[in-house]
């Protein structure tokens, strides 16, 4: 009798938190349109938060995630900046 092998693959992925990366790594090109720009940040944040929780617990793509996160919220925290000057400049500002 011959002996067979049977490998197990874990094919197990984070997804969401790749997406997350992926929409942050998207939204440094394409932030300068207001509406999508905006919008694209805020989803790369949300999946990249996402990504983190769902990587503790498949074990994989924490780096993915972090990273992200970390895109999306320089990005966010650009986004008010730039819309705070322009209130300013154009003399919304209370």
């Amino acid at each position: 009798m011959s002996e067979q092998t049977i490998q197990i693959v874990d094919t197990r992925s984070n997804g969401i938190g790749t997406a997350g990366f992926v929409l942050a790594l998207l939204t440094l090109f394409f932030g300068w349109i207001p509406f999508i720009g905006w919008v694209m940040w805020l989803l790369g944040l949300i999946f990249s938060a996402m990504g983190i929780s769902k990587a503790k617990k498949v074990n994989k793509g924490m780096g993915l995630s972090v990273a992200g996160l970390i895109i999306s919220l320089i990005g966010v925290i650009m986004v008010f900046i730039i819309a705070g000057t322009l209130a300013t400049i154009i003399g919304l500002s209370v």
